[in-house]
């Protein structure tokens, strides 16, 4: 995931910002939407504007009076959000640019209605790129508007970081200030006591004086030293506590812009959880398979059979008329939405999380909005590439990829797989829900629990998002439920497996075969681009070329050149009919698995300055000329390098 990105705010802009009431948003809102609207479809009658304007109303307003969906409570109950009275001063001009989140539900609000508008006002329309306006454009809409709204959490979240650093450099400096005025008061009040205690020979510390020579000039000399050497240490005492008194005014001033930091945070959070909760699961469905990517053979079966399974669980709810509750209606088995009952362990004791309805006659286990909005938003990735430290949208790590994908639920997750083991509620292997986190043994790995034994995440076994099984001695924690109090006993440090899942080192060659696929046949989709031309690479080994490409560069003053990469079966085929003698056998080429490259700019010739730093350097990140390629080998190729030895 990209890193997010703070908008910049200009000095000119005011340091406050008229607040807007609820009916100000609304026109605001329907203004956004029609505008919208015209824009998409210029041939709309005034009369057709009109209907578009009061289905608008119809759809930003309350549900119509009547039957209520099961699992669904009254919206003024659920929606209600408390807010921090206006601040004044510097605290308030810190605020007073970071309102996006407003901005943000006008924006979202207007995305996902004008298809629904569309549709309203003219029955089997189409998009203006000619396609059909149905469940799949709001579900494009709805996943474009909650990563809109998770990058502004994102920066939020940097500005709430930099807070809390500002606060503990306050307080240090104030533990500073603290420590100064004990040592002064120390310093005087130990000078005061020996003082008072001293005889009159005492106070006049020369040997050879007595006291009676001590009411001479020179003792008065000697009293007058003293008593302006404790008048600085008394100068000093009033200075520290002063410093103090400031240190501890700017940990107050700090201490409130960290809690409103805090508290906007909190706030994003919850109007993202009440988008989520005004999602169809008709729409979450439809979410859940967008964007994936073809895995290979068996794999991508095992994908879309979690896939349509997950959707079959959607329809389920949908034919029984249940929607999805929020997590917070739900917290109390004694008081849930009409509709729902709690949900009972083989003991029968209530489940934490979730209810059940019923569906037709059989009983069906209802999850909050929020889970089944992360659970089908972690779907919508499968396929993509596993990258370490990588947090979406396009690639992940582990924990990265559970963490991105509870926050389009509405949940804040730590990057890593043992700080979510840590913050999360831990439930029993046998109890285990859609939504929970399971964590291979050991806790270097985590992924989502999708039922039938099914764990969804980003695998550094398979560099990729997919499907696997709970591993025997695995560990697991629920999201969306208050924590019990009691930290979760520590993972173990290590584990069968490295970070991720990776397969840990074994001697000897390792088989360059990645993802499940055969050599020329990965697609495009799971490699990581280099940004020349078409070239791509496997995306650690991408990653490896870019910090290798920078570290040349600074060497050099130009970029690395490249002539080849990944090569597909089709462009071996192509490279072996127009170079047999040069090319491999298409099916054999290192260039296959994504792990290799041909270079040029001087790299290309065995002895340049240019090969021999990539021979003293490459190795750092991962690339190495193998022994066939090298001057005096099999085939001396000086140009063709590869992450790791794969030849």
């Amino acid at each position: 995931m990209p890193a997010p990105r703070t908008p910049v705010r200009s000095a000119a802009r005011p340091a406050t910002r008229p607040v807007v009431d609820a009916r100000e948003a609304q026109a605001l809102r329907e203004a956004m939407a029609l505008r919208q609207l015209a824009a998409a479809r210029p041939d709309l009658t005034p009369a057709q504007l009109a209907a578009a304007r009061a289905a608008l109303a119809a759809k930003a307003g309350t549900r119509p009076a009547g039957k209520r969906p099961a699992g669904k409570r009254p919206t003024a109950k659920r929606h209600t959000t408390e807010r921090s009275p206006a601040r004044t001063g510097a605290a308030a001009t810190e605020r007073a640019g970071s309102r996006w989140s407003s901005r943000l539900g006008v924006v979202a609000l207007g995305t996902l209605l004008v298809p629904a508008l569309i549709t309203v006002v003219l029955p089997g329309t189409t998009t203006p790129s000619g396609g059909p306006l149905d469940v799949t454009a709001l579900a494009l809409t709805a996943r474009s508007s909650l990563l809109e709204a998770a990058d502004g959490y994102r920066a939020l979240e940097q500005t709430a970081a930099h807070r809390r650093d500002q606060l503990a450099e306050a307080r240090a400096a104030e533990q500073s200030a603290r420590d100064a005025v004990d040592s002064v008061q120390q310093v005087v009040g130990t000078g005061a006591a020996d003082l008072y205690r001293a005889t009159p020979t005492a106070r006049y510390p020369v040997p050879s004086l007595d006291a009676s020579f001590a009411a001479g000039a020179l003792a008065q000399e000697l009293a007058a030293d003293a008593d302006q050497a404790r008048e600085a240490s008394v100068v000093r005492a009033e200075r520290s506590a002063a410093a103090l008194a400031d240190a501890e005014a700017r940990v107050d001033r700090a201490e409130a812009v960290a809690a409103d930091a805090e508290q906007e945070l909190a706030t994003a959070l919850e109007r993202m959880r009440a988008e989520v909760d005004d999602l169809s699961t008709e729409v979450t469905g439809r979410l859940a398979s967008l964007g994936t990517i073809p895995a290979a053979g068996q794999q991508q079966e095992r994908n879309q059979r979690a896939v349509a399974r997950w959707q079959g669980y959607l329809a389920q709810l949908t034919g029984a008329g249940v929607e999805p509750p929020a997590a917070a209606d739900i917290v109390d088995p004694t008081d849930l939405p009409a509709g729902l009952s709690p949900a009972l362990d083989a003991d029968g004791n209530p489940v934490p999380g979730v209810a059940w309805a019923v569906s037709g006659s059989s009983p069906v286990t209802v999850l909050p909005s929020e889970t089944v909005a992360a659970v089908s938003n972690a779907l919508s990735q499968l396929g993509k590439p596993f990258v370490a430290g990588s947090t979406g949208p396009e690639t992940y790590d582990c924990g990265g990829f559970t963490a991105a994908s509870w926050l389009l639920g509405g949940y804040a997750l730590p990057a890593t797989p043992q700080q979510q083991w840590a913050t999360g509620t831990a439930v029993p292997l046998d109890g285990l829900e859609m939504g929970d986190l399971v964590f291979s043994p050991g806790g270097q790995d985590v992924g989502i629990y999708l039922g039938d034994g099914d764990v969804l995440g980003a695998s550094a076994a398979t560099y990729q998002v997919g499907i696997r099984s709970v591993a025997a001695g695995s560990t697991a924690v629920r999201v969306p439920v208050a924590a019990t109090g009691t930290p979760n006993a520590a993972l173990p440090a290590g584990g069968p497996t490295g970070p991720c899942g990776a397969p840990l080192a074994t001697p000897g060659g390792n088989s360059p075969r990645w993802g499940g696929w055969d050599n020329g046949e990965i697609p495009t989709e799971a490699l990581c681009r280099l940004g020349v031309y078409r070239h791509a690479l496997r995306c650690d080994a991408a990653a490896g070329y870019a910090a290798m490409g920078e570290a040349y560069e600074a060497e050099f003053g130009t970029g690395l050149c490249i002539t080849d990469s990944y090569r597909s079966l089709a462009s071996q085929v192509d490279a072996f009919s127009r170079k047999p003698a040069l090319a491999a056998v298409p099916g054999t080429s290192n260039h296959g698995w994504a792990l290799a490259v041909d270079l040029c700019g001087g790299i290309h010739r065995s002895g340049s300055e240019q090969w021999r730093w990539m021979t003293a350097n490459a190795g750092r990140f991962g690339f190495v000329q193998p022994d066939w390629a090298a001057p005096g080998g099999e085939k001396p190729e000086p140009w063709h390098w590869e992450f790791g030895y794969i030849s």
